[in-house]
């Protein structure tokens, strides 16, 4: 079995929502061979590389969830013989689409920080910076169709993508009315005559809908709506608050815990023999951690808005921040870039196959790595 790509991309929008992304990251689907196009087996990689879209083709996988966007600055040229175009150029010809949610899963609750912030231990755990309510990239259709097709519109636009609140599908808002139209001369109605007021009895049917799904929704209401002229809107809508969505997290220890004990703990979580520690003077003392940042990836950006903690872990910092922090009397302890994120894609794996009621067969790519090794 598959599922339309459009239905998929409405499944990763709710693990995911791409309003809650980094203004400067480049989201959502980045490589698009075709609009109808099927996904049946996904594959999950930190990095899209040449060996991982080779795996993809192997495993038979029609969309590649790279969480690094292998598209980030605008391209103005693709070509198969240049490296970081040739990825793309590759992708295309095989017919493989590429999706790519990066600071969109970081800041959504049960995503990647949330799962970095168990590393840590036991705990209360927030978001480091709040997300604030950002115009979102969702948008309400509302049709207006004969009562006796409102049950087909409605289905043809969920599996267009529409129709999409959490874990639930095909939800919608019907209302009736009548509809007057006077068909002018060239007018081939399908209800009535031309050259006469009609009235007749039309659901107005709304439902949410992923902006990236409107094409798909167009073609759909062209397919299905029996009108020569459907009439029907498109209502931009502002993303409303959610609690648990912003960039890191922070955690109020449980138990405050020495920092070798903290130590030992990420190591073993993450399958590391080795981490990099900065270690503040209070905690050479003895001093126990309370309070934990976390941020995966890179975060310094984000440990600028909220300082004040014991710990900071995340997989690279600058030098001099490293030394700002010690001075401050907060500890580092860095994993290297992708090594606090990929350990999450098992999870999101399931996640994703959950959401799709087990039609969609989610795989981990096995030559995604991180690219730094200790020699």
């Amino acid at each position: 079995m598959a599922l339309p790509l459009a239905r998929v991309l409405a499944l990763l929008e709710t693990l995911a929502p791409l309003a809650f992304a980094e203004s400067w990251d480049n989201v959502g689907l980045l490589i698009e061979p075709e609009l109808k196009h099927e996904i049946g087996r996904v594959l999950l990689t930190i990095d899209l590389t040449s060996a991982v879209l080779d795996e993809a083709g192997q495993r038979g996988a029609e969309l590649v969830v790279a969480y690094h966007p292998p598209i980030f600055k605008g391209l103005k040229r693709v070509r198969a013989s240049r490296t970081g175009e040739q990825v793309v150029a590759a992708a295309l010809a095989r017919g493989i689409a590429v999706y790519s949610p990066h600071t969109a899963l970081d800041a959504a609750p049960g995503g990647v920080n949330d799962w970095l912030a168990e590393v840590v231990g036991g705990g209360v755990v927030t978001p480091l910076v709040r997300a604030e309510s950002t115009t979102g990239r969702e948008v309400k259709i509302v049709v207006f169709v004969p009562e006796e097709h409102a049950a087909k519109l409605r289905e043809a636009l969920s599996r267009a993508g529409a129709g999409v609140i959490g874990n639930y599908t095909e939800c919608s808002f019907s209302l009736t009315g009548s509809g007057t139209f006077f068909g002018g001369e060239g007018a081939d109605p399908a209800v009535g005559s031309a050259g006469k007021l009609e009235r007749v009895e039309e659901v107005r049917l709304e439902m949410i809908c992923p902006a990236h799904a409107l094409p798909a929704a167009a073609q759909a209401i062209a397919e299905v709506h029996p009108y020569e002229e459907p009439a029907w809107d498109i209502y931009p809508l502002v993303s409303k608050p959610a609690p648990g969505f912003g960039m890191g997290r922070a955690i109020e220890l449980e138990t405050p815990a020495p920092l070798d004990e903290i130590v030992r703990r990420v190591k073993q979580l993450l399958g590391l023999s080795w981490v990099r520690l900065a270690a503040a003077e209070r905690h050479h003392r003895g001093q126990p951690v309370e309070r934990v940042a976390v941020c995966a990836g890179s975060g310094g950006a984000v440990f600028e808005h909220a300082p004040g903690y014991d710990l900071v872990l995340t997989g690279e910092l600058r030098h001099h921040d490293i030394l700002a922090l010690n001075s401050a009397g907060t500890s580092v302890l860095l994993c290297d870039h992708t090594n606090t994120e990929r350990g999450y894609l098992p999870r999101f794996a399931r996640r994703l196959s959950e959401g799709s009621g087990g039609t969609l067969e989610c795989l981990v790519a096995d030559a995604d790595r991180e690219p730094l090794v200790v020699v």
